[in-house]
């Protein structure tokens, strides 16, 4: 199944085509524009010529910062998160053998998929709730109790990057992001 998260065409193949790259994209979702940020892994790709985990582990720490910073750098603190992406590289590199996929291949159950999720850099309960869902919406990936394990985003609607399959839905869940933070602010 074709990803569209992006609205750029190349940058959905990227993720659609490479595990690592949608694990990226998930990490750098934070802080910045959800579809900014999924387009990270194409940048990153195009910049650097590979997503393969090892060599994003053993690159020099101050080229890769450099590059990543490059105008359109791949996030809003891009060498934050160069560093992270280093480090998210090599636990995938000694974990799973540089094969992303692993971590939902593998997993036993919907909570072993969430536990491996919340051991990645960059992921808290959330975000790795956020990242099952999406496995389950988009990729098909449902090991046994994935909705328990990630709450009211396996429920219908439009809350996350997990909903999001075009344009429309994008706007969706942007509308619903800004419902959430208008009511949190005049809670308090």
């Amino acid at each position: 199944m074709a990803l569209h998260i992006t609205g750029d065409e190349h940058a959905d193949q990227v993720l659609t085509d490479d595990p690592f790259a949608l694990v990226v994209g998930m990490m750098l979702d934070q802080q910045y524009p959800m579809e900014h940020a999924f387009r990270g892994p194409a940048k990153v790709l195009e910049r650097f010529g590979s997503l393969e985990p090892a060599r994003i582990a053993a690159a020099d720490p101050e080229e890769f910062a450099a590059l990543c910073s490059t105008p359109p750098a791949i996030h809003r603190f891009p060498g934050s998160m160069a560093a992270r992406l280093q480090e998210l590289a090599a636990l995938v590199e000694e974990r799973y053998a540089g094969h992303a996929e692993r971590l939902w291949t593998e997993a036993a159950t919907g909570q072993d998929l969430l536990k491996r999720v919340l051991e990645l850099p960059g992921f808290g309960k959330q975000k790795a709730q956020i990242f099952v869902a999406l496995l389950a919406k988009q990729l098909g990936v449902r090991p046994g109790g994935w909705e328990s394990a990630v709450g009211a985003y396996a429920e219908p609607g439009y809350r996350s990057v997990a909903d999001v399959v075009d344009t429309d839905s994008l706007q969706k869940v942007r509308d619903y992001k800004k419902q959430k933070k208008a009511a949190a602010k005049a809670v308090g």
